[in-house]
């Protein structure tokens, strides 16, 4: 038997062109978290632009969150659209002008005094893996200001994960892949 040196593999990437969204995406209802007639719907949106400023036509985005109370949602069947169950999941391709619409409720704080936060995943042309980030709602300055993630942040970069509530109750945060303004994107050491 002969001896060898210990192979090492290194981590290939997630897509190697693509993306490849087509016949199997989107599905009905696929951005309606909740439905438009649900008492606390609000609209979460925003627009995606690349590293120049040029709207990405093609990107997709998913989000999960608590719902109202807090509560991380485990039930079975997210993309049931029955306009009844809240599952904290949704997708949505953005539209031709980098335009992207969920609708959906306010998150509730996981634990008391935690600022309430929406998950976002963006899949896009020239990524070869996703980009992880959190929206986060823009009221509670107090827990705000002792989350952890964001106290790791320059008051620039904090900027750039907090939504705008806009004067109709609906939630905007645009999201830049790269250049000035860049949204903080996070890494998870499993998923590299």
């Amino acid at each position: 038997m002969t001896n060898t040196p210990e192979l090492k593999l290194t981590p290939t990437p997630g897509q190697t062109i693509g993306p490849f969204y087509g016949y199997a995406l989107p599905f009905e209802k696929d951005n309606e978290l909740v439905n438009h007639a649900h008492p606390n719907s609000v609209r979460l949106h925003g627009v995606v632009y690349d590293g120049n400023g040029e709207v990405i036509p093609d990107a997709l985005l998913e989000i999960w969150q608590a719902d109202e109370d807090g509560n991380v949602v485990s039930r079975e069947g997210s993309l049931v659209r029955d306009g009844y169950t809240f599952t904290g999941w949704g997708r949505t391709a953005v539209n031709n002008v980098g335009g992207y619409n969920f609708t959906t409720v306010n998150p509730g704080a996981t634990d008391q005094g935690k600022a309430p936060f929406i998950m976002l995943t963006v899949f896009a042309r020239g990524l070869l893996n996703r980009l992880f980030t959190r929206i986060y709602l823009p009221e509670d300055a107090a827990a705000l200001a002792n989350d952890p993630l964001l106290a790791s942040l320059s008051e620039a970069e904090r900027q750039t994960l907090i939504a705008t509530r806009e004067a109709d109750g609906s939630l905007r945060l645009d999201i830049r892949l790269q250049g000035e303004d860049e949204t903080v994107f996070l890494s998870y050491p499993r998923e590299s």
